[in-house]
């Protein structure tokens, strides 16, 4: 569990990632298909199922590159003279964010403070081992290019057709981009259709895991705090799921769980623990799987070096101990 919490809904420990050794168009139609959504496994042999995969990157001369080269879109930036000035401590992280970002990853505004760094997306994908994962706001693709290394079928759901061009054209430079289906649609929606067709569907389950990074907001989530705080989630004004959009965050979670009981939900690290627990206790019956059972949530604090960067909240079979509601 998380430092200094202790509560009966919560599994696991947290895990710490190293610090980083480096310096500090078109898209898919938006309704579901039967090409969308695979039959998924039962198997209880989760391992055996799922394969990392080793794909050899593009180059830009690779045709499939070039179909997918979306230069030009947004700026990108080689030097801090380059950067607007409230992009600079973003740039200054760039390869923590892409560790290929010098063969030309693309990020716009709002991917900049937004994209996961790449060591705590793999440490996710690694977790989210499955046949078929929806990334449902997949922004320029720094989660989806995880999962597509880990997972057999990626789902990345974006509203915008910017980010969705950027997050296939950052693909292609990791050489991923035909494990993933870009689909071009609001997630709420999207998740609407996913649970009819999950509810009808004879296995009852149309995907294997969700992964939700909704909006924190902005920069602003920690809004109030000075740049001298110390890396410590208990100094900042908390984070409550209602700050999330585009619907409250336990809406979100609730509208997902009835699609699969296995959600990887990641949120800012000054959240409201007592609003995670809470999740797990008023959506017992939610989910193909382990209908009626008492579940418990893991909190995997991300750390990367002395700073806490987020928190990864694991539900269903995704959480340490619960492998069978998988």
């Amino acid at each position: 569990m998380a430092k200094g919490k202790s509560r009966s809904n919560f599994t696991g420990v947290s895990r710490f990632l190293d610090a980083l050794k480096t310096d500090a168009g078109s898209a898919s139609p938006s309704q579901i298909s039967d090409s969308t959504i695979k039959e998924t496994d039962d198997s209880d042999d989760r391992q055996a199922k799922k394969r990392k995969t080793d794909t050899p990157k593009l180059l830009p001369s690779d045709s499939a590159y070039q179909s997918y080269d979306a230069t030009g879109v947004v700026p990108f930036y080689t030097k801090s003279s380059q950067v607007p000035e409230d992009l600079m401590k973003y740039f200054s992280q760039r390869r923590r964010y892409f560790s290929l970002y010098d063969q030309g990853c693309l990020l716009d505004r709002v991917g900049w403070y937004s994209v996961t760094p790449e060591l705590i997306a793999n440490q996710i994908a690694e977790r989210c081992r499955c046949d078929t994962i929806v990334d449902a706001f997949c922004g320029v693709g720094g989660n989806a290019i995880a999962f597509a290394q880990t997972c057999e079928h990626v789902i990345a759901i974006d509203n915008d057709e910017t980010r969705l061009r950027l997050a296939r054209h950052n693909a292609a430079i990791y050489g991923v981009a035909d494990r993933i289906e870009f689909v071009l649609d609001d997630f709420i929606q999207f998740a609407k259709t996913l649970v009819r067709r999950s509810e009808t569907r004879k296995g009852g389950r149309a995907v294997d895991v969700i992964f939700l990074s909704p909006p924190w907001g902005g920069p602003s989530y920690l809004h109030g705090t000075s740049p001298n705080t110390p890396p410590d989630a208990s100094q900042y004004p908390e984070f409550r799921l209602s700050d999330i959009t585009p619907i409250h965050g336990s809406e979100l979670f609730k509208l997902a769980e009835r699609a699969t009981p296995n959600i990887a939900y990641y949120l800012p690290r000054n959240t409201n623990l007592q609003e995670i627990s809470d999740l797990v206790t008023t959506t017992e019956e939610g989910g193909a799987k382990g209908k009626g059972k008492a579940r418990m949530v893991e909190v995997e604090e991300e750390w990367m070096g002395e700073k806490l960067k987020a928190l990864t909240c694991y539900f269903g079979g995704l959480a340490q101990g619960q492998e069978d509601l998988f």
